[in-house]
């Protein structure tokens, strides 16, 4: 499983793979979380730690954000006899030292060969070496296989995750029409009360009626957020296409989270309305909490 041409993910996620090596086998296990970047970490014995970079290019093909670890160990033993190795210098140091202690000490008996091959150091199994090439095409094989459990739970948590986030775009954009409406009917309020009211001062002030009046709709037009609510839209939108974009979205998603987020904050500045301020509240309750969701996505 590749990247590109797939659904969309969360970082979260959990894998593990085995595959045959020898008599024996390699068990690979691997565990991802939320991550800014990727990065892949690898623990394997260390006898075999130069396959190391091998690996990590193996996990990079199916992951692109999000720490992943994975552990890889050897699993019964490899396939042929063992050998026995005898270490004759250990040896030639306790003959050495029997002779000693037998003209030292007057002492009798012989060290047999069976007794000296007993003795710690002399002798021991050792099993065949492997062959790197089948080492390596079998840890590969087994990250392989955690590598896509991890990717197929990250898929699932990520369908998840992007319900989610339709139902409170949805809830976004009721709340930014009940703004819009709302806003409307304040700036008729305001505008119909500063006519009236200049209207009444018009002759105190001596002032042409007609600047009074270009005065009002000045006034009213700094509380317009037709501008915002129409960049607000087009920033949901692209979000709600965005999810449905194969591939990594997390970083895009974040980057219009925030630019919804500038928008709503003007909102709030300019409305200069009670009602439009709690609506602009719950907004960025919903916003925080889409961005909480949004972190977890690759």
């Amino acid at each position: 499983m590749s990247q590109a041409g797939r659904a969309l993910r969360s970082m979260t996620g959990f894998g593990q793979g085995q595959a045959p090596l020898g008599d024996g086998s390699v068990a690979a296990e691997l565990r991802a979380v939320n991550s800014r970047f990727l990065d892949v970490r690898v623990r394997l014995p260390r006898e075999f730690s130069r396959l190391e970079a091998q690996l990590r290019a193996t996990a990079s093909r199916f992951f692109a954000r999000g720490q992943v670890d994975i552990s890889v160990r050897m699993k019964g033993a490899p396939s042929g006899e063992s050998d026995v190795v005898v270490d004759l210098e250990a040896a030639s140091k306790y003959v050495e030292g029997a002779q000693q202690l037998r003209k030292r000490f007057a002492l009798k008996g012989e060290l047999t060969v069976s007794s000296l091959l007993e003795l710690p150091g002399v002798a021991r199994q050792q099993d065949p070496a492997l062959e790197e090439a089948a080492v390596a095409t079998a840890m590969v094989d087994a990250v392989e296989q955690a590598c896509r459990g991890a990717a197929e739970m990250r898929e699932r948590e990520g369908a998840a995750l992007e319900a989610e986030l339709r139902r409170r775009l949805d809830q976004v954009g009721s709340a930014v029409t009940e703004i819009e409406g709302r806003a409307e009917e304040v700036k008729r309020g305001v505008r119909e009360r500063l006519e009236k009211r200049l209207a009444a001062l018009a002759p105190e002030l001596e002032i042409e009626p007609s600047r009074l009046a270009q005065e009002a709709v000045l006034y009213v037009d700094r509380m317009d957020i037709t501008e915002e609510t129409v960049r607000l839209r087009s920033h949901l939108a692209q979000f709600h296409e965005t999810l449905g974009t194969a591939g990594p979205v997390g970083r895009k998603l974040e980057f219009l989270l925030q630019e919804v987020g500038r928008e709503v904050n003007t909102i709030g500045s300019k409305a200069a309305d009670a009602p439009i301020g709690r609506q602009v509240v719950e907004l960025k309750t919903e916003i925080e909490k889409l961005r909480e969701q949004v972190l977890n996505l690759e």
